[in-house]
């Protein structure tokens, strides 16, 4: 009887030892009841996708760095094109009012030549008379224009105080006596302050 016991057990033993050999090589299950080589497997199809965006990302850096780079080289030529814009602009300005200045320093060379062969000085003031009205018109052509001062009132926009005079009369008061030094504008931009004595 004891060896059939004995027997039993040795069996029950044997059947213990090969099912902890059997649970030995299945791989050991997660908590999820997933594998560690399936785990393996979705730590690099992540790493893969990462690794998809992050070269994605790359291109986009890429060419708003290319377009950014355009913008510039298309602000810098456009700032140079407006420079030098400008710079004809204003050389143009300056070659179209020297050639209105030229028969004034034409005149101006005649009357001197005339003067050497004249003595009448009624000749050389209508002379220089002409000269002077075609030198303001040259410069009312140019939109300069002379600041009217005398009479009026005391304006610091367009005039700048040299003296202060007194007066009797009351109405002259902060008014323009007299204008040692025209002023003007041009095309409505005071040029040059009309230097006053004031009323006071």
């Amino acid at each position: 009887m004891s060896d059939k016991h004995s027997k039993q057990n040795k069996a029950k033993a044997e059947a213990a030892e090969e099912s902890a050999e059997i649970m030995d090589n299945v791989p050991e299950a997660t908590e999820e009841g997933e594998s560690p080589e399936s785990i393996e497997n979705a730590e690099m199809s992540e790493i893969e996708i990462l690794a998809g965006q992050l070269a994605e990302e790359k291109q986009k850096v890429e060419k708003e760095k290319k377009e950014y780079l355009f913008l510039m080289a298309e602000f810098d030529n456009f700032r140079k094109r407006t420079v030098k814009e400008k710079s004809d602009i204003i050389k143009n300005a300056t070659e179209s009012a020297m050639k209105g200045i030229l028969p004034i320093v034409d005149d101006f060379e005649r009357g001197i030549e005339a003067n050497k062969s004249t003595d009448d000085p009624e000749t050389l003031r209508q002379g220089m008379e002409l000269i002077y009205n075609k030198f303001v018109k040259f410069l009312e052509q140019n939109g300069v224009k002379p600041i009217e001062s005398t009479g009026a009132e005391f304006n610091p926009d367009l005039h700048e105080a040299i003296a202060m005079v007194p007066v009797e009369d009351e109405n002259m008061k902060g008014k323009v006596i007299d204008t040692p030094t025209k002023g003007y504008t041009i095309n409505d931009k005071v040029l040059r302050h009309a230097k006053v004595a004031v009323g006071q």
